[in-house]
């Protein structure tokens, strides 16, 4: 059976609920976060080296570039926390409808956004 409805290829013009996007930055986050343990790995191995490599440690911390990757990661699992959260409330069978689980992506947002911006007024 031949279907005759149009196929559209170029990812650029798809249009995505809000909830695909969602779960692709629920997925992207787990990324960041495995990446992630390793750096927090090594900056936990070079506190604990000695007095030295800790006040070392200190001062590459005051730097805005590593405050800015903290805050990446922070944020990241903060973003992969409230997606989890949402995803075992739906566990429980509250918000599967495509209203629940928009309604439930857009709270994941905001509550990303407004720890974002708190975690940076800690940071900086």
């Amino acid at each position: 059976m031949k279907d005759n409805r149009p196929v559209n290829l170029d990812i650029g013009t798809i249009r995505l609920p809000i909830t695909a996007y969602a779960s692709i930055l629920h997925r992207v986050s787990g990324v960041i976060m495995v990446v992630a343990s390793f750096l927090l790995l090594w900056a936990l191995d070079l506190s604990l080296a000695g007095p030295e490599s800790y006040a070392r440690l200190g001062e590459l911390f005051g730097s805005p570039l590593l405050k800015f990757v903290i805050w990446g990661i922070a944020t990241a699992l903060l973003y992969h926390s409230f997606a989890g959260v949402k995803h075992l409330i739906m566990d429980f069978g509250v918000g599967e409808s495509m209203d629940g689980g928009v309604l439930g992506a857009r709270l994941v947002f905001a509550l990303t956004a407004i720890s974002a911006v708190l975690i940076g007024v800690v940071l900086w």
